[in-house]
């Protein structure tokens, strides 16, 4: 029987200037692990988000690419708990958390890279009304 083909999930491929300095930020302010490391590539996973670093000395920084350089947006449950835990490290936190009119309670940080990421936690209306700001 032939199987259907179906999109499991994804992994983000990274450029990063320091290879050493963002996968033990990843690890050290992230809460990741590392799953594979090798010449120019380190593999790092938190629960389902898994993220590819590929160390790239000589390309263009995310930093430069300011509003492009968001990569993810994760889902997450306890957002608020996550950004307890965010806030007590060394991380930028760019925004929230903040409950949003399409039913996301979500914030942002940037990494030492300059990467982006969201997290969001779909929210039900009592709890809308509950965190609205």
């Amino acid at each position: 029987m032939k199987k259907e083909p179906s999109l499991v999930g994804t992994r983000y491929v990274l450029a990063v200037k320091d290879l050493v300095l963002s996968a033990t930020y990843y690890q050290e302010q992230l809460g990741f692990t590392t799953t594979w490391s090798g010449e120019g590539w380190h593999f790092l996973q938190r629960d389902r988000f898994i993220v590819m670093l590929g160390e790239c000395k000589d390309d263009r920084s995310a930093f430069e690419t300011r509003n492009h350089s968001y990569f993810a947006y994760v889902d997450v449950n306890g957002i608020d708990n996550l950004y307890n835990e965010y806030r007590k490290k060394e991380i930028e936190i760019l925004s929230g958390p903040e409950t949003k009119p399409w039913g996301q309670r979500e914030f942002a940080i940037r990494t030492v890279d300059g990467h982006r990421i969201m997290f969001g936690e779909e929210i039900n209306h009592e709890k809308i009304t509950e965190h609205a700001i």
